[in-house]
């Protein structure tokens, strides 16, 4: 039934050639089927579960929740086709024989919200204000790395120095966290400017009530060929799940993100909400083991902690049934994953040898010891971004883990605290995931160079895996323009990754939105992140 209720179908956003998904308007039995007629008018509630952003500029930090929201006011030079690199604020492009130049051509009817054209100089400075250390920028920086210089040829052009040829430089471009901003906005002071970026988007930020929710209203100057039909919408943040779904069923806001697992089977008997489902690009779900700090230094004591990690059981009875097991760094989503699953084969009697092996010895409470010290693993986890179910996976984990001899010390903290302690390098594994467009997230969560922290502080190598061969092949892969041997390569760099054992795969990032049956034209970014500027409510 949720599935029945979710049609995806490929369209151009109103006004640009970037592909969603669609959320087509249909409703289940008992409830009205309302108009098929767009509707102007009406404010729409979006409640999220994720953590409340500390800046509302996407090129700061660069994370999910900013993601979400920035998809409403800030657009990108890039959207994505089949797949495949498509125009949206930029109409065409062109790259150079040997890789390094690539040529923007730019939309010349386009304006920011506070009247400041869409030009040349405007890429240049976005692009500027990414890779400026002062940004503190993690995810946008991470993705324009190969670019050394950004000229306006005229103004409508754009010329972009690489300094290597850069195959997943155009998928970066389509994603928020380097989407364009006003240049006169970017020049306020930074806490300003997060506050209230200024984009091309169908909404703009028109207030922000920390703590409880930001306030997006119509750009009536909107230059898409489709304008905006809401008149605004109320983004608040609720991260108690059961008092979400509650403000859903109850209509106090009409489309929910987090979605637990016991909600979405609910919601396939409700015909009055849908599921849009939209499974994010990048990687899997999974638990990162730190090979640069600690017991895991030593791949036999990785190797141990994946054969005693106890998942299936626990993917099924929590996530009833809306989370497939992965065997593979990549979502499902991208069409290069390779999954390994008899890499994965849970076997606790495995495990115990291979510690045995290793000198650990069985102490008197059941976990073990070597040269007086016992063998601990520090788990912190994100409350924000870990729902409830995973949660409870994780402490299942923790008990197969301890049946084996490992002391797993959960440490649930708030996201801001979570991420002082990855950049303090205090933890052995890690669940993080990273939402990019293509098969190049490998570069950037597994390449050497990643281990070096980014300007915010955060770096994404989270494994600390630090393999020539893996940042050859990765490199490589980078550089060619050839598709069969692009995959051949990033095929044998994640046949590597997962040799390495530190890396174990648990489901793809889940990615639910509950939607009432009277909101309709929803679609979906390159990212995964809900649109509305062709959105209506019916009521």
């Amino acid at each position: 039934m949720i599935l029945d209720s979710v049609q995806k179908t490929l369209a151009a956003a109103a006004g640009a050639s970037a592909v969603l998904l669609v959320l087509a308007a249909c409703s289940g039995p008992g409830t009205s089927t309302g108009s098929s007629t767009p509707v102007a008018g009406g404010t729409l509630t979006y409640a999220s579960g994720d953590a409340e952003p500390t800046c509302l500029d996407p090129h700061v930090g660069g994370n999910y929740p900013q993601a979400l929201l920035a998809t409403q006011y800030i657009e990108e030079l890039v959207g994505l086709e089949d797949g495949k690199p498509a125009p949206e604020l930029a109409t065409k492009w062109t790259t150079s024989d040997d890789g390094k130049t690539l040529t923007f051509t730019l939309r010349d009817d386009v304006s920011f919200t506070d009247g400041t054209p869409f030009d040349a100089a405007a890429v240049v400075a976005n692009i500027e204000h990414v890779q400026d250390p002062a940004t503190a920028s993690s995810t946008g920086y991470l993705a324009l790395q190969s670019i050394t210089k950004a000229t306006a040829t005229d103004e409508h052009t754009v010329t972009l120095t690489l300094s290597r040829p850069d195959s997943a430089l155009l998928e970066s471009f389509s994603q928020p966290w380097v989407g364009m901003e006003s240049p006169k906005a970017l020049e306020r002071e930074q806490a300003t400017n997060c506050e209230s970026p200024v984009g091309t988007g169908p909404f703009e930020v028109t207030g922000w009530k920390h703590g409880d929710r930001v306030t997006l209203t119509k750009n009536t100057g909107y230059w898409g060929k489709t304008k905006p039909r809401l008149s605004g919408i109320t983004w608040r943040f609720l991260p108690d799940s059961t008092s979400r779904y509650a403000a859903l069923q109850s209509g106090q806001v009409d489309v929910i993100d987090n979605a637990q697992p016991d909600q979405l089977e609910a919601a396939s008997a409700k015909g009055a909400i849908r599921d849009l489902d939209a499974p994010r690009p990048g990687a899997s779900n999974r638990l990162e083991l730190n090979s640069g700090h600690g017991v895991f230094r030593d791949e036999a004591v990785r190797q141990a902690f994946i054969a005693g990690a106890e998942i299936d059981p626990g993917l099924q009875s929590l996530f009833l049934g809306t989370a497939e097991r992965s065997y593979s760094v990549l979502s499902s989503a991208e069409p290069l994953a390779y999954s390994e699953k008899s890499r994965f084969t849970y076997s606790p009697t495995k495990a115990k040898q291979l510690l045995d092996d290793a000198g650990w010895k069985v102490g008197s409470d059941g976990i073990r010891e070597k040269d007086g010290k016992q063998l601990t693993v520090t788990f912190p986890v994100s409350t924000n971004q870990s729902v409830p179910a995973e949660r409870s996976l994780f402490q299942q984990i923790q008990a197969s883990e301890k049946a084996v001899g490992f002391k797993v010390v959960l440490d649930e903290l708030d996201l801001s605290s979570w991420y002082a302690a990855l950049a303090a390098n205090e933890y052995d594994v890690v669940s993080a995931p990273y939402t990019k467009v293509g098969p190049d997230v490998l570069r950037i969560l597994y390449d050497s160079a990643s281990i070096e922290p980014a300007p915010s502080g955060y770096f994404a190598n989270l494994a600390q895996l630090d393999d020539p061969a893996v940042d050859r092949l990765l490199e490589q892969a980078a550089r060619t323009s050839d598709a069969d041997e692009r995959a051949d390569l990033y095929e044998q760099a994640q046949k590597a990754i997962l040799a390495s054992d530190t890396v174990l795969p648990l489901y793809d990032q889940q990615n639910h939105f509950l939607v009432r049956s009277a909101v309709h034209g929803i679609r979906t970014t390159p990212v995964s992140t809900p649109w509305f500027g062709t959105a209506w409510i019916d009521r």
